[in-house]
């Protein structure tokens, strides 16, 4: 396992006025841009190449890469037209070709889960994919699936009206290069909508344990300053559901 996609061409629109000069990506936990804290993640796990799709201050994540001394080598593609996040993994599936599988990780997550232990996990498994989940107190706002005794994720829906359990995507996955096939023609093409329903019965879930939280709002931005416990401090409940 040695490269990821790492989504980030997201507007931030909830995030304003923060992102209206600096894409959420690059917002700072703790002093520490959020990129800075994924690649370290990426870097501890041996991952050496993660490509990074970008729409909002494309500059800002030149400018980033450029200063940066993280050893893993970092692509930014850029999209003037928003591809959607399974369209970016289809677009761009030459950059994993030949891979035994890749990590896609959800840029406005912060987390501290450990990407070894999944990476060990899902090869222990003999699905197309895995997903991160964990228990969520709303999940209408969120992808939920539903699981049968072997951990193989037999259902997905995101964001459904009635929800059939409390278990939620996370916005960590690692997926077999042949999951791409699965991606729909149309873009923009979402990983939620569009992707993992099609995967039903070929993805096993890994229940997360750890910190995590979307910072894609105001409220939730400014609660992980105070309550981010950084990547070596693993605790034992996960503090918000991806809102």
């Amino acid at each position: 396992m040695k490269k990821a996609f790492l989504l980030a061409a997201g507007s931030g629109t909830r995030l304003r006025p923060l992102t209206d000069t600096t894409p959420k990506c690059l917002l700072p936990i703790q002093g520490v841009p959020l990129l800075q804290i994924w690649l370290e993640n990426c870097e501890a796990a041996g991952i050496r190449e993660v490509l990074i799709n970008v729409h909002s201050h494309p500059e800002k994540f030149r400018s980033f890469v450029s200063r940066s001394s993280s050893v893993v080598k970092v692509h930014i593609a850029e999209e003037s037209s928003l591809l959607g996040s399974a369209g970016t993994l289809a677009e761009h599936q030459s950059f994993v070709a030949g891979e035994e599988s890749f990590f896609v990780l959800y840029g406005d997550v912060l987390t501290n889960i450990s990407l070894l232990q999944m990476l060990a996990f899902h090869q222990s498994r003999k699905e197309l994919a895995s997903l991160a989940i964990h228990q969520v107190p709303d999940p209408t706002q969120c992808g939920v699936v539903s699981l049968d005794n072997d951990a193989v994720i037999r259902d997905f829906k995101e964001k459904p009206e009635h929800p059939e359990s409390d278990w939620a995507f996370s916005g960590v996955m690692i997926a077999h290069p042949q999951v791409l096939d699965f991606v729909p023609m149309k873009r923009p093409a979402d990983i939620g909508f569009h992707l993992l329903p099609m995967l039903a019965g070929k993805m096993a879930a890994f229940k997360l344990s750890g910190y995590l939280l979307d910072i894609g709002t105001l409220q939730n931005y400014a609660a992980a300053q105070s309550s981010w416990p950084g990547l070596r401090k693993r605790s034992k409940e996960i503090e918000c559901c991806r809102e």
